[in-house]
Parts: structure tokens; C-alpha cells; sequence
């Protein structure tokens, strides 16, 4: 058995861990570093722009996802947030790596992650009036938009950040 090709496979599943670990970590950080703008009908999760970095490599889908359930131990809504959010996040991050697979254009796949995370936030809507009776559509609109405006300001950093450093790697 040749042990350099171990030793290689070894130092790569330790590299793909650590990123992931410290993609996650870094999602709860800024998650609840905002919380007071994190949560509730009206928010702007400034982490949410770590959801582009699943465009990147599908490595993030996991650390992505792990850092939502994480954070999400933090919300007021936890009960539903932990397992909703979860799902909901994994599941929207597999689509938009699908719809945007064939585009070459950073900027066109970041416009349309931005547009279908802000659709589905129907999910968050749909917690709230739920847990606090909020109006869903009102709800929805709000959280929508919130999530639009934070996945405008994160995607200005990542994609400014992927022209520094190669974030497929």
C-alpha cells in the first residue's frame, strides 16, 4: 500500500472538514453576533451571504446547512426553526447549485440565488404566523425582502472576497 496517497487522502478530508467546521462557525458567529437583526418578521441575517459560497463547491452545502441548524437554537422560534430552517436551507442550496450549474456568469448565478432564497422564505413566513399568528402574506413579504437586502450586501462581499481568494478550492 503506498502510504504517501493515505497521508494525501488524509490531509484532504482534514483540509474539507476544517472548511467546513469554520464555514458553519462562521455562519452561527455573525448569526448571533446580529441576532437582535437575525430573527423575527422583520430581519436582515447578514450570514445568509455564506449561502453563495454553496456555488462555489458543494462542500459549503453542508457547512451552510449545519450552521442554520446551529444558529437556530438561538431564535425565538427554535422549536420550528431548528428542523424547518434545516431542511429548508439544504434543500434550496441543492436547487440553486442545480439552476445555476450551466452559467458562467458569477454575477447572474448570485442575482438568481438571491431571488429564489427570497422566495422561499415563505418557510420563515409560514413559522411565524404559525407560532405568533403574524399575517403570512405580510410576513412573508418582509422576511422576503430582508432576505433579498441581505443576500445583496453578502453577495457584494463574496463575490469581491472569490476575486481575492479562489473560493472553489
Amino acid at each position: 500500500m503506498n502510504t504517501s496517497s493515505v497521508k494525501d487522502s488524509s490531509r484532504t478530508s482534514v483540509t474539507e472538514l476544517t472548511k467546513t467546521a469554520l464555514v458553519a462557525a462562521l455562519y452561527v458567529a455573525v448569526t448571533v453576533l446580529l441576532s437582535v437583526i437575525s430573527f423575527g418578521a422583520v430581519q436582515l441575517r447578514l450570514s445568509e451571504m455564506f449561502n453563495y459560497l454553496a456555488l462555489y463547491n458543494k462542500r459549503y452545502v453542508l457547512a451552510v446547512t449545519l450552521g442554520v441548524v446551529l444558529a437556530n437554537f438561538m431564535s425565538p422560534t427554535w422549536i420550528l426553526d431548528v428542523p424547518i430552517g434545516g431542511i429548508a436551507t439544504f434543500l434550496v442550496l441543492i436547487l440553486c447549485r442545480r439552476v445555476t450549474k450551466n452559467i458562467t456568469n458569477d454575477l447572474v448565478k448570485m442575482v438568481i440565488t438571491a431571488l429564489i432564497f427570497a422566495i422561499s422564505m415563505f418557510t420563515v413566513a409560514g413559522q411565524l404566523t404559525i407560532l405568533y399568528d403574524l399575517p403570512f402574506w405580510a410576513t412573508w413579504f418582509t422576511v422576503g425582502v430582508g432576505e433579498l437586502l441581505s443576500m445583496t450586501v453578502g453577495g457584494m462581499t463574496i463575490y469581491l472576497l472569490n476575486k481575492k481568494i479562489d473560493l472553489s478550492k
